[in-house]
Protein backbone atom coordinates (compact mmCIF):
# COMPACT_ATOMS: atom_id res chain seq x y z
CA UNK A 1 0.00 0.00 0.00
CA UNK A 2 1.55 3.32 -1.08
CA UNK A 3 1.32 6.56 0.86
CA UNK A 4 -1.61 7.91 -1.16
CA UNK A 5 -3.62 4.75 -0.52
CA UNK A 6 -2.86 5.13 3.18
CA UNK A 7 -3.97 8.77 3.03
CA UNK A 8 -7.23 7.82 1.29
CA UNK A 9 -7.90 5.03 3.83
CA UNK A 10 -7.30 7.30 6.83
CA UNK A 11 -9.33 10.15 5.29
CA UNK A 12 -12.29 7.85 4.61
CA UNK A 13 -12.15 6.51 8.17
CA UNK A 14 -11.85 10.07 9.52
CA UNK A 15 -15.09 11.10 7.84
CA UNK A 16 -17.00 8.04 9.06
CA UNK A 17 -15.81 8.51 12.64
CA UNK A 18 -16.53 12.26 12.62
CA UNK A 19 -20.21 12.05 11.69
CA UNK A 20 -21.65 11.33 15.18
CA UNK A 21 -19.41 14.06 16.59
CA UNK A 22 -20.65 16.60 14.02
CA UNK A 23 -24.31 15.88 14.70
CA UNK A 24 -23.81 15.94 18.47
CA UNK A 25 -21.66 19.07 18.52
CA UNK A 26 -24.24 20.91 16.40
CA UNK A 27 -26.88 19.75 18.88
CA UNK A 28 -24.88 21.27 21.72
CA UNK A 29 -24.41 24.40 19.64
CA UNK A 30 -28.16 25.08 19.43
CA UNK A 31 -28.71 24.33 23.09
CA UNK A 32 -25.80 26.31 24.48
CA UNK A 33 -26.34 29.26 22.16
CA UNK A 34 -29.73 29.56 23.86
CA UNK A 35 -28.12 29.52 27.30
CA UNK A 36 -28.76 25.86 28.21
CA UNK A 37 -25.67 23.82 29.00
CA UNK A 38 -26.24 20.28 27.81
CA UNK A 39 -23.99 17.70 29.44
CA UNK A 40 -26.68 15.15 28.56
CA UNK A 41 -25.61 14.91 24.90
CA UNK A 42 -23.98 11.57 25.66
CA UNK A 43 -27.19 10.15 27.10
CA UNK A 44 -29.32 11.41 24.22
CA UNK A 45 -26.97 9.87 21.70
CA UNK A 46 -26.99 6.53 23.52
CA UNK A 47 -30.77 6.55 24.03
CA UNK A 48 -31.47 7.36 20.39
CA UNK A 49 -29.06 4.62 19.28
CA UNK A 50 -30.96 2.07 21.36
CA UNK A 51 -34.38 3.24 20.15
CA UNK A 52 -33.27 3.29 16.52
CA UNK A 53 -31.79 -0.20 16.68
CA UNK A 54 -34.87 -1.65 18.40
CA UNK A 55 -37.38 -0.16 15.96
CA UNK A 56 -35.22 -0.94 12.92
CA UNK A 57 -34.96 -4.56 14.05
CA UNK A 58 -38.70 -4.90 14.73
CA UNK A 59 -39.89 -3.14 11.57
CA UNK A 60 -37.06 -3.80 9.16
CA UNK A 61 -37.05 -0.10 8.24
CA UNK A 62 -34.04 2.16 8.75
CA UNK A 63 -36.21 5.27 8.34
CA UNK A 64 -38.58 4.19 11.10
CA UNK A 65 -35.50 3.53 13.20
CA UNK A 66 -34.34 7.08 12.53
CA UNK A 67 -37.75 8.41 13.55
CA UNK A 68 -37.65 6.42 16.78
CA UNK A 69 -34.16 7.68 17.55
CA UNK A 70 -35.22 11.29 17.03
CA UNK A 71 -38.36 10.88 19.17
CA UNK A 72 -36.37 9.30 22.02
CA UNK A 73 -33.73 12.02 21.90
CA UNK A 74 -36.29 14.84 21.77
CA UNK A 75 -38.13 13.29 24.73
CA UNK A 76 -34.90 13.29 26.75
CA UNK A 77 -34.29 16.89 25.67
CA UNK A 78 -37.72 17.89 26.90
CA UNK A 79 -36.97 16.25 30.26
CA UNK A 80 -33.79 18.31 30.43
CA UNK A 81 -35.76 21.41 29.43
CA UNK A 82 -38.44 20.78 32.03
CA UNK A 83 -35.82 20.46 34.75
CA UNK A 84 -33.63 23.39 33.72
CA UNK A 85 -36.04 25.82 32.02
CA UNK A 86 -39.43 25.34 33.70
CA UNK A 87 -38.15 24.39 37.15
CA UNK A 88 -34.90 26.39 36.89
CA UNK A 89 -32.87 23.45 38.13
CA UNK A 90 -29.14 22.97 37.85
CA UNK A 91 -28.42 22.26 34.19
CA UNK A 92 -25.26 20.26 34.85
CA UNK A 93 -26.97 17.95 37.32
CA UNK A 94 -29.90 17.44 34.96
CA UNK A 95 -27.60 16.49 32.08
CA UNK A 96 -25.53 14.11 34.18
CA UNK A 97 -28.71 12.48 35.50
CA UNK A 98 -29.85 11.84 31.92
CA UNK A 99 -26.50 10.25 31.10
CA UNK A 100 -26.66 7.89 34.08
CA UNK A 101 -30.31 7.02 33.52
CA UNK A 102 -29.88 6.17 29.84
CA UNK A 103 -26.66 4.21 30.41
CA UNK A 104 -28.55 1.99 32.85
CA UNK A 105 -31.97 1.72 31.23
CA UNK A 106 -30.62 0.69 27.82
CA UNK A 107 -28.79 -2.27 29.36
CA UNK A 108 -31.81 -3.29 31.44
CA UNK A 109 -34.29 -3.04 28.56
CA UNK A 110 -31.90 -4.62 26.08
CA UNK A 111 -31.38 -7.60 28.37
CA UNK A 112 -35.09 -7.95 29.13
CA UNK A 113 -36.28 -7.66 25.53
CA UNK A 114 -33.61 -9.49 23.58
CA UNK A 115 -31.65 -11.51 26.15
CA UNK A 116 -28.30 -10.70 24.56
CA UNK A 117 -26.53 -8.98 27.41
CA UNK A 118 -27.79 -5.46 26.79
CA UNK A 119 -27.40 -5.44 23.02
CA UNK A 120 -29.90 -5.75 20.20
CA UNK A 121 -29.92 -8.48 17.54
CA UNK A 122 -27.92 -8.04 14.35
CA UNK A 123 -29.75 -5.97 11.74
CA UNK A 124 -30.36 -7.09 8.18
CA UNK A 125 -29.02 -4.81 5.40
CA UNK A 126 -32.50 -3.49 4.58
CA UNK A 127 -32.88 -2.30 8.18
CA UNK A 128 -29.72 -0.20 7.97
CA UNK A 129 -28.50 2.89 6.14
CA UNK A 130 -26.12 1.27 3.69
CA UNK A 131 -23.38 2.98 1.65
CA UNK A 132 -24.45 4.79 -1.50
CA UNK A 133 -22.38 4.60 -4.68
CA UNK A 134 -22.47 7.98 -6.40
CA UNK A 135 -22.76 8.24 -10.19
CA UNK A 136 -19.48 7.59 -11.99
CA UNK A 137 -17.64 6.28 -8.92
CA UNK A 138 -16.77 2.95 -10.52
CA UNK A 139 -15.83 4.56 -13.82
CA UNK A 140 -13.25 6.96 -12.32
CA UNK A 141 -11.87 4.58 -9.70
CA UNK A 142 -8.68 3.92 -11.68
CA UNK A 143 -8.03 7.58 -12.51
CA UNK A 144 -4.90 8.72 -10.64
CA UNK A 145 -5.35 10.98 -7.61
CA UNK A 146 -8.95 12.04 -8.28
CA UNK A 147 -10.39 8.56 -8.83
CA UNK A 148 -9.64 7.02 -5.42
CA UNK A 149 -10.63 10.27 -3.69
CA UNK A 150 -14.05 10.34 -5.36
CA UNK A 151 -14.70 6.58 -5.29
CA UNK A 152 -13.53 5.85 -1.73
CA UNK A 153 -13.99 9.11 0.19
CA UNK A 154 -16.78 11.13 -1.44
CA UNK A 155 -18.73 8.12 -2.69
CA UNK A 156 -19.53 5.02 -0.67
CA UNK A 157 -21.02 6.75 2.36
CA UNK A 158 -24.52 6.34 3.76
CA UNK A 159 -27.10 9.10 3.52
CA UNK A 160 -26.63 10.25 7.13
CA UNK A 161 -23.00 11.09 6.32
CA UNK A 162 -24.07 13.50 3.61
CA UNK A 163 -26.82 14.92 5.84
CA UNK A 164 -24.22 15.68 8.53
CA UNK A 165 -22.25 17.89 6.17
CA UNK A 166 -25.45 19.51 4.91
CA UNK A 167 -26.41 20.23 8.54
CA UNK A 168 -23.33 22.43 9.02
CA UNK A 169 -24.19 25.23 6.54
CA UNK A 170 -27.87 24.78 7.38
CA UNK A 171 -27.11 25.40 11.07
CA UNK A 172 -25.03 28.45 10.14
CA UNK A 173 -27.90 29.82 8.03
CA UNK A 174 -30.45 29.22 10.80
CA UNK A 175 -28.31 30.83 13.49
CA UNK A 176 -27.08 33.84 11.52
CA UNK A 177 -29.64 34.49 8.78
CA UNK A 178 -33.04 33.84 10.34
CA UNK A 179 -35.17 35.62 12.92
CA UNK A 180 -35.24 32.45 15.02
CA UNK A 181 -31.44 32.28 15.04
CA UNK A 182 -31.08 35.94 16.00
CA UNK A 183 -33.49 35.52 18.89
CA UNK A 184 -31.86 32.25 19.94
CA UNK A 185 -28.43 33.88 20.14
CA UNK A 186 -29.90 36.87 21.94
CA UNK A 187 -31.56 34.72 24.59
CA UNK A 188 -28.19 33.10 25.27
CA UNK A 189 -26.53 36.46 25.79
CA UNK A 190 -29.22 38.62 27.38
CA UNK A 191 -32.52 36.88 28.12
CA UNK A 192 -33.81 39.94 29.97
CA UNK A 193 -33.66 42.03 26.80
CA UNK A 194 -35.47 39.31 24.85
CA UNK A 195 -38.17 39.16 27.51
CA UNK A 196 -38.53 42.93 27.44
CA UNK A 197 -39.16 42.73 23.70
CA UNK A 198 -42.19 40.54 24.42
CA UNK A 199 -40.61 37.25 23.32
CA UNK A 200 -40.95 34.17 25.50
CA UNK A 201 -37.53 33.15 26.81
CA UNK A 202 -38.78 29.75 27.91
CA UNK A 203 -40.35 28.89 24.55
CA UNK A 204 -37.20 29.91 22.68
CA UNK A 205 -35.08 27.74 24.94
CA UNK A 206 -37.45 24.81 24.59
CA UNK A 207 -37.21 25.07 20.82
CA UNK A 208 -33.41 25.14 21.11
CA UNK A 209 -33.28 21.96 23.19
CA UNK A 210 -35.70 20.29 20.77
CA UNK A 211 -33.33 21.15 17.90
CA UNK A 212 -30.57 19.60 19.97
CA UNK A 213 -32.70 16.51 20.47
CA UNK A 214 -33.32 16.12 16.74
CA UNK A 215 -29.62 16.35 15.92
CA UNK A 216 -28.68 13.92 18.70
CA UNK A 217 -31.29 11.57 17.26
CA UNK A 218 -29.42 11.57 13.96
CA UNK A 219 -26.16 10.99 15.80
CA UNK A 220 -27.37 7.98 17.79
CA UNK A 221 -29.11 6.50 14.77
CA UNK A 222 -25.87 6.77 12.80
CA UNK A 223 -24.01 4.86 15.51
CA UNK A 224 -26.52 2.00 15.71
CA UNK A 225 -27.86 1.42 12.21
CA UNK A 226 -25.40 3.10 9.85
CA UNK A 227 -21.91 2.75 11.27
CA UNK A 228 -22.85 -0.47 13.07
CA UNK A 229 -25.51 -3.14 12.61
CA UNK A 230 -26.81 -3.33 16.18
CA UNK A 231 -26.90 -1.49 19.47
CA UNK A 232 -24.09 -2.38 21.87
CA UNK A 233 -24.13 -1.23 25.47
CA UNK A 234 -22.25 2.02 26.03
CA UNK A 235 -21.56 2.27 22.30
CA UNK A 236 -21.41 6.07 22.45
CA UNK A 237 -18.11 5.60 24.34
CA UNK A 238 -17.77 9.20 25.51
CA UNK A 239 -18.44 10.77 22.11
CA UNK A 240 -20.91 13.18 23.69
CA UNK A 241 -18.17 14.61 25.89
CA UNK A 242 -15.74 14.77 22.97
CA UNK A 243 -18.38 16.66 20.97
CA UNK A 244 -18.68 19.13 23.85
CA UNK A 245 -14.91 19.62 23.77
CA UNK A 246 -15.07 20.20 20.01
CA UNK A 247 -17.84 22.74 20.59
CA UNK A 248 -15.71 24.65 23.09
CA UNK A 249 -12.66 24.41 20.81
CA UNK A 250 -14.72 25.84 17.93
CA UNK A 251 -16.05 28.66 20.14
CA UNK A 252 -19.69 27.82 19.41
CA UNK A 253 -19.52 28.43 15.65
CA UNK A 254 -20.91 25.88 13.16
CA UNK A 255 -18.13 25.68 10.55
CA UNK A 256 -15.26 25.54 13.08
CA UNK A 257 -17.32 22.87 14.89
CA UNK A 258 -17.14 20.70 11.78
CA UNK A 259 -13.36 21.07 11.48
CA UNK A 260 -12.88 20.38 15.19
CA UNK A 261 -14.93 17.19 14.87
CA UNK A 262 -12.91 16.15 11.83
CA UNK A 263 -9.76 16.63 13.91
CA UNK A 264 -11.08 14.32 16.61
CA UNK A 265 -12.20 11.87 13.95
CA UNK A 266 -8.72 11.93 12.43
CA UNK A 267 -7.13 11.10 15.79
CA UNK A 268 -9.55 8.20 16.21
CA UNK A 269 -8.83 6.97 12.67
CA UNK A 270 -5.09 7.28 13.29
CA UNK A 271 -5.43 5.18 16.43
CA UNK A 272 -7.17 2.46 14.46
CA UNK A 273 -4.61 2.57 11.64
CA UNK A 274 -1.56 2.46 13.92
CA UNK A 275 -2.53 -0.76 15.64
CA UNK A 276 0.42 -3.11 15.24
CA UNK A 277 2.38 -0.64 13.07
CA UNK A 278 6.05 0.17 13.52
CA UNK A 279 6.98 3.80 14.19
CA UNK A 280 10.41 4.84 12.82
CA UNK A 281 13.13 5.07 15.51
CA UNK A 282 10.64 3.94 18.15
CA UNK A 283 9.26 0.58 17.09
CA UNK A 284 5.77 -0.67 17.82
CA UNK A 285 3.89 1.73 20.08
CA UNK A 286 1.14 0.34 22.34
CA UNK A 287 -2.20 0.97 20.67
CA UNK A 288 -3.59 2.36 23.92
CA UNK A 289 -1.44 5.46 23.43
CA UNK A 290 -3.09 6.23 20.11
CA UNK A 291 -6.53 5.40 21.48
CA UNK A 292 -5.97 7.91 24.26
CA UNK A 293 -5.12 10.77 21.87
CA UNK A 294 -8.72 12.04 21.40
CA UNK A 295 -9.27 12.08 25.16
CA UNK A 296 -5.92 13.76 25.81
CA UNK A 297 -6.83 16.46 23.31
CA UNK A 298 -10.22 16.80 25.00
CA UNK A 299 -8.53 17.47 28.35
CA UNK A 300 -6.15 19.96 26.74
CA UNK A 301 -9.01 21.84 25.10
CA UNK A 302 -11.23 21.91 28.17
CA UNK A 303 -8.30 23.11 30.27
CA UNK A 304 -8.12 26.17 28.03
CA UNK A 305 -4.61 25.67 26.68
CA UNK A 306 -5.65 26.34 23.07
CA UNK A 307 -7.15 29.82 23.07
CA UNK A 308 -9.81 31.23 25.35
CA UNK A 309 -13.36 30.17 24.58
CA UNK A 310 -15.98 32.49 26.04
CA UNK A 311 -19.39 30.82 26.29
CA UNK A 312 -22.71 32.68 25.91
CA UNK A 313 -23.08 35.04 28.86
CA UNK A 314 -26.38 33.58 30.05
CA UNK A 315 -25.24 29.99 29.62
CA UNK A 316 -26.07 27.74 32.54
CA UNK A 317 -27.99 30.44 34.38
CA UNK A 318 -31.76 29.90 34.85
CA UNK A 319 -33.76 32.94 33.81
CA UNK A 320 -36.07 34.43 36.40
CA UNK A 321 -38.38 37.10 35.13
CA UNK A 322 -38.11 40.26 37.14
CA UNK A 323 -41.33 41.51 38.63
Amino acid sequence: MDYYDIFISVLSSTIRLSIPLIFTALAGLFSERAGIFDIGLEGKMLGSAFAAACVAYLTGSAWLGLGAGIICSVALSLVHGFASITNRGNQIISGVAINFFVAGITIVLGGAWFGQGGRTPQLLPEARFVPITLPGADAVREVPIIGPLYANVISGNNILTYLAFVAVPLSWWILYRTRFGLRLRAVGENPGAVDTAGISVSWLRYRAVMCAGILCGFSGTYLAIAQSAAFIKDMSAGKGYIALAALVFAKWKPVPVMFACLLFGFLDALANFMQGKQVPLIGEVPVQIFQALPYILTCVLLAGFIGVAIPPKAGGVPYTKER
